[in-house]
């Protein structure tokens, strides 16, 4: 099975939210060391974070990352954005655009960069994290955005499985975190995300589906689509 223990992690987004409870959590599991990484790094109280610059939107970070992070038998792919509206319509262009290149392109390419690296190490893991977005479209560019990163998480499934790669793909609503304080309803909390992400992990799960929430969206995807978007069935389309 895919273990922590004495692995060597990757975290991008890692300067707050989810991403910090990745780094933590990893390192209480057993991880030898941690690449805290963020656009512009923060400090941390423990010798075994490695703080390291990333943009995951950039090319030339990307590089300079792989060749930081050569050792590397972890890779989770946290980081994210919001776009400043949720409609399709109203967005700009360019807001389209830098949405799909920080969680579309960024963790893809990220994934393709590190993909010799982790198939090099036995036991390597990849973890894409998604959103219940994936499936249900109340987010506009950020939803669409995290349905082409859970189709490429597929792909890269079944790529790196010969390999001997594990990879994990987590879904979930919101999370108590500043990127989503504007919200209300039920949240997980952090720490509980983390740490079903890593169970399942090591429990050499390929999906998490971390609430409730979740789970229905995903079950009403076999159904017709005005069951999922019973709004539908009220307008003249």
């Amino acid at each position: 099975m895919p273990s922590l223990d004495e692995a060597v992690v990757l975290v991008t987004g890692a300067n707050g939210g989810i991403g910090t409870h990745f780094v933590h959590e990893a390192l209480a599991r057993g991880a030898a060391k941690v690449y805290a990484t963020a656009r512009t790094p923060r400090a941390w109280d423990d010798e075994r974070i490695v703080p390291l610059a990333l943009d995951v939107t950039d090319r030339a970070s990307i590089d300079a990352a792989v060749s930081a992070a050569a050792d590397v038998t972890v890779l989770v792919n946290n980081a994210g954005a919001t776009p400043p509206s949720a409609s399709l319509l109203d967005v700009s262009e360019a807001d389209i655009r830098a949405n799909m290149e920080t969680n579309f392109f960024g963790p893809v390419l990220l994934a393709r960069a590190f993909a010799p690296i982790l198939a090099a190490k036995q036991g390597s893991i990849l973890v894409d994290v998604h959103s219940v977005a994936s499936w249900y479209a109340f987010g506009g560019v950020y939803s669409a955005s995290k349905a082409a990163l859970w189709s490429a998480t597929n792909s890269l499934r079944i790529e790196l499985a010969p390999m001997g790669v594990h990879v994990t793909g987590v879904h979930m609503g919101y999370v108590d975190t500043p990127m989503a304080e504007h919200t209300d309803g039920p949240k997980l909390l952090p720490t509980q995300l983390v740490t079903t992400v890593y169970d399942a992990v090591e429990a050499g799960e390929y999906e998490v589906l971390a609430d409730e929430l979740t789970q229905g969206v995903k079950a009403a995807l076999s159904g017709p689509v005005e069951a999922l978007y019973p709004d539908l069935r009220g307008t003249n389309a």
